[in-house]
């Protein structure tokens, strides 16, 4: 998902960057040094790029087999051309479509989008900022569900030197947002949370329906509860709310999944942004904010909204960084925070029900060097019981160098949880969820973001983004690369095919980069082509043949010479590893989103941040709201550029990507 190291500010950058996990945990790269030794290593493979070329046996079998021979792929569409400009382009036989843009109509009587004359009332009423998880949902009763439902989107966060004119950038410490106003904070306020639309295709064409009784906008200012183990205790009580259980609003919604009875799950992710202020000397949060990497103050909310200032509101940071469950189909519904699946950058809430029946949530914890982790509902998916959610067993992963994995469980009294520790009931381990998996020995990785199961084959696939901060003493067997700039897939297969099962075996599906460059060490399959590879995965999404599609977050013409996209990945076979490029982004944006109709007809797919400037390229003029690097999708002089979510579908019908 949107990450602050390209789309927020220097300060919020440089906060997110340096990682909060102080514990003395083994790193990824720990555990692949330990894995092979470690003389081979330095002896045969520093001057190349040293452990960034270490592959597993499996890998290297799979290299000989691809080296004997083209492999057959599943992915039979023809390939675009990596590259950047500012448009979006799709593979050869395929449409992609605007379906809806920030401002455009949500609720009935939303105005017309006026970018030059906005207001917080007209902005919560329409489409959101930086559309990210997007979700489908088909319409009950429906001919043909997979053409008539509702969509879910997450609006995880702003850029307010592209959305207001005359603005510029805002969040940068020698600006010290002097520009920023209660009236465009709330505007802000308004544009993030999420949205529900109603959607329809009729002759081949999606679009909105107009006026649907099922649309809704959350926002930041949304009410809200708290459920499970964390609410109405102590450390959630405010002023504005002494019961601790009702929470106004949700906020850096990035990742997220959809539930098999029905409901919408959306993640919280960089929350620590949104706060300012100190905490107080010897504050009982101190060492709970610190972990969070919080107040990181990249917005100036706390300005104007006390709740957002620590030092007023030392509590009101533990009522965000939750997974948040939503019933689409009624709009009146208040969401709920469920505080059983732990407290910390949320990336990623997909499951998929267990062989004993009970549903099991993978998610990522998207810091470098933090977490993976799942959870496991007590009761079954299938119980009608709407609350699931609220009890079940919150694990953390460890990875050892043999290949072997354990999910070790979150739960107060077990272990080191104890009060001697400062766990004094299950409220603490899932607020302090960082801290109880630092007591643990949780394995350090590379920015976990997606973790998403393949139903078909039941192996889980982990997007590990990057960590340039990784050190070469230490690496480890999953986390392999020092200075990891472009990140890795992991694969993790459950003991006995059960996602419940306390172990699992893992391998490296494909660390990413340029394969030509022998110091990147990558380790695509020999089929990959020149525009087939690609660096930092962020969201992924398998099909309904278990296809998995890889959605990048970071690729930039002064990167990697190209911009972000969707890649497919040959996962089993010959082919296994290989890239191939289907969908890539215009200037400035990252690629969110993806996600199926269930018969896979149409791929629905979110461009965000269009328009912003290369940072990373010394040469870059600051892109503005007057000065853009594009004005996607409109194209027009008196448009800024707009996040929007787009239809990819086959032409003359089918499957997307055949």
């Amino acid at each position: 998902m949107t990450k602050p190291t390209r789309t927020r500010s220097q300060a919020a950058e440089a906060a997110e960057d340096r990682g909060s996990n102080g514990s003395a945990n083994p790193t990824f790269g720990d555990i692949v040094a330990a894995r092979f030794d470690r003389r081979d290593l330095l002896r045969g493979l520093l001057g190349v790029g040293a452990i960034a070329a270490v592959v597993t046996p499996r890998a290297l079998a799979a290299g000989a087999a691809q080296a004997a021979e083209a492999p057959d792929t599943r992915f039979p569409f023809a390939e675009i051309e990596a590259g950047s400009d500012a448009h979006h382009h799709v593979a050869a036989g395929h449409d992609a479509e605007i379906l809806i843009r920030w401002g455009d109509p949500v609720l009935p009587g939303a105005p017309a989008f006026d970018p030059r004359n906005q207001t917080a009332a007209a902005q919560s009423r329409q489409f959101g900022y930086n559309n990210d998880f997007v979700g489908y949902f088909p319409m009950p009763g429906a001919a043909d569900p997979a053409s008539h439902g509702l969509l879910v989107v997450n609006h995880e966060y702003t850029n307010e030197e592209l959305m207001f004119p005359g603005l510029g950038r805002q969040d940068v410490k020698a600006v010290a947002f002097k520009g920023m106003t209660r009236e465009l904070v709330d505007i802000e306020m308004a544009a993030h949370g999420g949205s529900v639309v109603e959607i329809r295709r009729q002759d081949g064409k999606w679009a909105v329906v107009p006026d649907s009784r099922y649309a809704r906008r959350l926002t930041a200012t949304t009410p809200m509860v708290l459920t499970g183990p964390a609410a109405g205790t102590d450390r959630v009580r405010t002023a504005a709310d002494p019961g601790g259980r009702a929470v106004l609003g949700t906020i850096n919604n990035c990742a997220g999944g959809t539930t098999p009875w029905g409901t919408w799950l959306t993640c919280e992710e960089n929350i620590n942004y949104y706060f300012s202020g100190a905490s107080a000397e010897g504050s009982p949060e101190a060492a709970n904010h610190k972990r969070f990497n919080l107040p990181a103050s990249a917005y100036a909310w706390g300005r104007f909204h006390e709740r957002f200032d620590v030092s007023k509101e030392p509590n009101e940071p533990n009522r965000f960084g939750w997974v948040v469950e939503i019933d689409p189909f009624d709009p009146t519904s208040t969401p709920k925070k469920r505080t059983a699946l732990g407290r910390f950058k949320h990336e990623g809430a997909a499951g998929i029900v267990a062989r004993g029946g009970q549903y099991v949530i993978y998610q990522g914890d998207d810091e470098r060097f933090d977490y993976v982790y799942k959870f496991v509902t007590a009761g079954r998916a299938d119980s009608g019981d709407r609350d699931l959610l609220d009890s079940g067993t919150l694990h953390v992963a460890r990875f050892d160098a043999d290949g072997r994995g354990t999910w070790m469980p979150l739960v107060f009294g077990q272990g080191p949880l104890t009060p001697g520790n400062g766990f004094h009931g299950q409220a603490d381990v899932v607020i302090g969820a960082r801290l109880a998996a630092d007591r643990l020995g949780a394995t350090k990785m590379d920015r976990p973001e997606d973790v998403e199961a393949n139903p078909k084959t039941g192996k889980v696939y982990v997007m590990l983004t990057n960590n340039g901060k990784r050190k070469a003493d230490q690496v480890d067997a999953a986390n392999p690369r020092a200075d990891n700039r472009f990140g890795h897939i992991v694969e993790l297969t459950p003991d006995d095919g059960d996602h419940a099962a306390p172990g699992f075996t893992w391998e490296i599906l494909v660390r990413c980069g340029d394969p030509s460059v022998a110091a990147v060490g990558a380790t695509f399959s020999s089929a990959t082509t020149a525009n087939g590879w690609f660096g930092m995965p962020d969201n992924c999404s398998v099909d309904g043949l278990g296809r998995l599609w890889v959605a990048t977050d970071g690729n930039a013409p002064s990167r990697t010479g190209r911009n972000d996209g969707i890649w497919a990945v040959e996962t089993e076979g010959p082919g296994r590893g290989t890239g191939k490029h289907f969908f890539r982004v215009p200037d400035g944006a990252e690629m969110c989103g993806p996600y199926f109709t269930p018969d896979d007809t149409t791929f629905f797919v979110a461009v965000q941040h269009p328009g912003e400037a290369d940072e990373e390229d010394p040469k870059a003029v600051p892109a503005t709201f007057e000065a853009p690097a594009t004005r996607w999708p409109d194209f027009d002089p008196a448009m800024p550029p707009r996040p929007a979510v787009l239809t990819i579908t086959r032409r003359g019908g089918g499957r997307v990507g055949t």
